[in-house]
């Protein structure tokens, strides 16, 4: 599944087809396994596209619970070179947990309140941080536009890409069947646990009962489904679990405030 390095400073990853049902990494060898400083997604490589996930080999790219901001704007310009990028032309998500989209036509330090970023503008790059909830990139080739989504369980429930989606439609011409969708790094349905509160609000396609009144949610497939269901027929799932990946961080393992980012951008 893991490929070996195609440039200096990306590992590439070839993802399951949507037809399959995103399924766990179980290998014990990858907590010892130094991967690349970014990740992509193989299928969504496109001369006009750049995508990628950072991992903990650049440092934590969250300023939120950051104990030494300086060291993140410092991972994080090194995460926007890795990809040729200008760090100054970052747009970051505040993200809340929720389904509001934004379209970014100018580079701007932060948009806040919103969970999915939408562009057709080359010279902007989208960005937004995570620790478990899962980034998802939406890339439209034929009318060159792209969007970011941040989606947790809250996000996935409100059923935030699908919104994104929307909204490219609405701001681009976007049609569902010409998208290529990404599911990047995210904890996985065998590591997700949560309560009975939460379990009940999805579909129990995703959900399985794990011990007492615990339950196992997988948020990946939920949002594959329900991409799929509003008529994106691509969907691919970098199918790499943060909590079971020690080079990403990973909320629930290690309640640090570390954070790995997401970059899409347009050339």
């Amino acid at each position: 599944m893991r490929s070996g390095c195609q440039a200096q400073f990306t590992n590439q990853i070839q993802p399951r087809h949507p037809s399959t049902r995103p399924s766990p990494l179980h290998s014990p060898s990858l907590y010892s396994q130094r991967v690349a400083p970014v990740l992509q997604i193989a299928a969504l490589n496109d001369h006009a596209l750049i995508h990628g996930f950072s991992t903990m080999e650049l440092g934590s790219v969250g300023l939120t619970h950051a104990k030494n901001p300086e060291a993140v704007r410092d991972a994080r310009r090194r995460f926007a070179a890795a990809l040729n990028l200008d760090p100054d032309t970052l747009t970051v998500a505040g993200a809340v947990h929720g389904e509001q989209v934004a379209r970014v036509d100018e580079p701007t330090d932060s948009i806040e309140g919103v969970d999915a970023l939408i562009t057709d503008r080359p010279g902007i790059a989208l960005f937004a941080t995570y620790a478990d909830c899962y980034p998802i990139v939406l890339w439209d080739p034929k009318h060159r536009a792209a969007g970011l989504v941040h989606a947790g369980w809250r996000g996935t429930e409100a059923h935030v890409a699908t919104a994104a989606l929307a909204e490219m439609a609405k701001q681009f011409g976007t049609k569902p069947e010409d998208v290529k969708a990404g599911i990047g790094p995210g904890i996985c349905g065998n590591c997700y646990e949560v309560g009975a509160d939460v379990a009940e609000r999805f579909d129990q396609t995703f959900v399985k009962h794990s011990t007492g009144d615990r339950y196992q949610l997988d948020l990946a497939a939920a949002n594959t489904a329900q991409l799929n269901a509003a008529g994106v027929r691509d969907v691919f799932n970098l199918d790499l679990c943060t909590k079971e990946t020690e080079a990403l961080p990973s909320h629930r393992r290690d309640h640090d405030g570390r954070r790995f980012g997401a970059i899409v951008a347009l050339r």
